[in-house]
């Protein structure tokens, strides 16, 4: 056994240390043939003595079983965004700022690095060996996605070196380069799948796909750029830290580079300027970073973005085509948007084939018409934007372009109010409304329906099975395997996540009633105030709701004009009677599991993993799905398995699940 173990360590050294020479010091030493003799050694071995498989081996990059749905984790540290500076300009007073803070008279030294679109996540070794990996999320907790960030191959799983800190956590981001997307758009129509509009969208989806078999064929990269929370190693400059991580086997851009002062900046920026359209990836500008650790600590923080960095923001890059035809759609409240229909034209690594107009009034101040040759730019590189039309190229023939008067899909006349510039379709009973509102309704921040796409939705209204978002609630198995295209496994997930949806919260389901003007957050500033209950806020006049803090007078109108709606109203009642349940998010008023943190492992007898989740919660406490120094209590069921040995190793109180019982009063 004693050779058998050697010979699996052999292996996996040379593959490590081949990953190494092959994606951080571009210099293969072995072919792509050879390296797969080995790993197939390395794999056979394995499967014959499963008991010698260990996390970090390269043949455990991808599990078995997709996920049912991706935990959280919370960041330690932070990952906080970046203020922009839109030109050069902003870039000199970004430096000037830093001196007046610092009282520097001398210059100061910063990090200038392309700055990649694509995902932030952050990864995390403990004792040089991979553990878990995240999405930046909201800054302060991100998705569990390590199971997809050990299908990218240029990830170490160990790090390199024998001096591995216990504690690294790294931030990173996640891409794909320009030519692999161009490959997989071709595989996909090949496929006859959509294609992605663009790299990072590509990347994005591919990191938040539940079944990490399907993310380990796509083509994904990943470069490192900080670290967030570090134990064991002193590190005094970024500079320094960048080196440390690339010694550790970590990608880090070879374009990243020190520069001095405010001409170092401003020669940086023209530089990556200049060079962006000829780099193997998609970058939308540059950042810079104070080097000095200590000064960055004397800088700090402002509540969402360190005062030591800024983004410089490069130029829109712009493109000319032409405007085939102007088309109006009809959103989910009506709205009647037109939308140029563009010869197909690339602008920033993206093919633009539509730009909306917004409204009549935009049409007319640029005056904008079918057959315009026109100026097009991606707006901060991600939104489609007629900057101008070319008015020596425009044909004889052509007319202004008004928006007729009736709805485009039910021929309704429209309304437009005095006080704003979108006319309306009236009808709520409009096809392209009641389509939009069903797919608003069961989108991931609302009900959060999977399964019930556009073209389900498209089916299901046109063959009357939806008229209102509360006929999703009598939607079933038989009628659904009906549709074309859908078969009865379709159908049968499709009615479990209808039924998983109708457990809720009160934020959720207000967000998903489409109410004018209240997004996620008010949703949420509701919630606070009638503690997670309908009933209040059902019958909540304008005046009462203005006095909520961050509920201004337009907000309180438009939830007041859907409260008096007498369909709304029986709408929601539909849902209420047809199983909808808004959990209680009001805190328990004693904490006593405040600043604690649990873990469970093993099977539990009482509870659901979500609804033990909910609990601890509800109780002040937070939960893990690592055992860490950090762990209050481990609550051990039967089929506990590593998660026990280490809890034991580092002296967590384990407990049973009666006994959790016993202090979740």
């Amino acid at each position: 056994m004693k050779a058998i173990e050697d010979r699996l360590k052999e292996l996996r050294d040379i593959l490590e240390q081949h990953n190494y020479n092959y994606y951080i010091l571009d210099s293969p030493t072995i072919s792509d043939g050879e390296y797969d003799v080995i790993f197939r050694e390395l794999y056979t071995l394995e499967t014959k003595h499963p008991e010698l498989i260990i996390s970090e081996s390269p043949t455990q990059r991808v599990g078995t079983e997709p996920l049912i749905e991706f935990g959280s984790i919370e960041h330690q540290i932070p990952m906080l965004s970046l203020s922009n500076a839109m030109n050069p300009k902003e870039l000199i007073a970004f430096d000037e700022r830093m001196k007046k803070e610092l009282n520097l008279k001398k210059n100061i030294l910063y990090i200038a690095e392309p700055k990649l679109d694509g995902l932030g996540i952050e990864l995390i070794y403990e004792q040089g060996i991979f553990i878990k990996g995240s999405t930046r999320g909201d800054g302060f907790t991100g998705e569990d996605i390590t199971q997809n960030l050990k299908t990218i191959r240029s990830l170490p799983l160990k790090l390199i070196g024998e001096s591995a800190p216990p504690l690294l956590e790294v931030r990173a981001e996640v891409f794909i380069k320009k030519h692999d997307f161009v490959k997989l758009n071709k595989s996909r129509e090949s496929e006859k799948k959509p294609v992605f509009a663009n790299p990072r969208n590509a990347a994005a989806g591919s990191m938040r796909q539940l079944d990490p078999r399907i993310t380990i064929k796509r083509p994904l990269s990943f470069y490192c750029y900080g670290v967030g929370k570090v134990e064991g190693i002193n590190l005094e400059t970024h500079h320094e830290c960048l080196l440390a991580l690339k010694r550790m086997g970590l990608p880090i851009n070879p374009l990243i580079k020190t520069v001095n002062g405010a001409e170092g900046i401003k020669a940086y920026y023209h530089e990556l300027e200049k060079l962006r359209n000829e780099l193997s990836y998609e970058i939308d500008g540059t950042v810079f970073k104070v080097n000095d650790y200590q000064l960055q600590n004397k800088l700090g923080t402002r509540s969402r973005s360190p005062r030591w960095a800024i983004a410089g923001k490069f130029k829109a890059q712009q493109a000319t085509t032409i405007i085939h035809d102007i088309v109006v759609q009809v959103g989910r409240t009506g709205a009647l948007t037109p939308v140029a229909r563009l010869e197909p034209v690339h602008v920033a690594g993206v093919t633009i084939t539509n730009a909306t107009l917004h409204n009549q009034d935009e049409i007319d101040r640029k005056d904008i018409r079918i057959g315009d040759t026109i100026l097009i730019e991606r707006a901060g590189d991600v939104i489609p934007k007629i900057v101008q039309v070319i008015l020596e190229k425009r044909p004889k023939e052509s007319a202004p372009y008004r928006i007729d008067t009736h709805c485009p899909v039910c021929n309704q006349q429209s309304f437009k109010p005095d006080n704003e510039a979108v006319a309306r379709c009236i009808n709520i009973s409009c096809p392209a409304q009641v389509k939009g509102r069903i797919q608003h309704f069961v989108s991931k921040p609302a009900m959060n329906i999977d399964g019930l796409g556009k073209r389900i939705i498209d089916r299901l209204v046109e063959t009357g099975l939806l008229k209102t978002v509360d006929d999703i609630f009598t939607l079933e198995k038989q009628s659904l395997s009906e549709l074309d295209g859908l078969g009865k496994k379709s159908a049968k997930k499709l009615i479990r996540s209808i039924v998983k949806s109708k457990k809720t919260v009160f934020s959720r389901f207000v967000y998903a009633l489409g109410i004018r003007n209240v997004g996620e957050h008010t949703a949420q500033v509701l919630e606070k105030h009638y503690n997670g209950r309908l009933k209040g806020f059902k019958n909540a006049k304008p005046e009462e709701l203005e006095n909520i803090d961050e509920i201004g007078p337009i907000v309180a109108q438009s939830v007041a004009q859907f409260w008096q709606n007498k369909n709304n109203r029986e709408i929601v009642n539909n849902c209420i009677e047809r199983g909808i349940f808004l959990k209680q998010v009001t805190k328990h008023i004693n904490q006593p599991f405040s600043g604690k943190i649990f873990v469970f492992t093993g099977s539990l007898k009482n509870f659901t993993r979500q609804g033990i989740k909910e609990r601890v919660e509800y109780l002040g406490g937070k939960t893990a799905v690592f055992v860490s120094k950090k762990t209050s209590y481990l609550v051990a069921g039967p089929g506990a398995g590593s998660k026990l040995k280490k809890a034991k190793d580092l002296s967590v109180s384990i407990i049973s699940e009666d006994e959790f019982l016993d202090i979740a009063h």
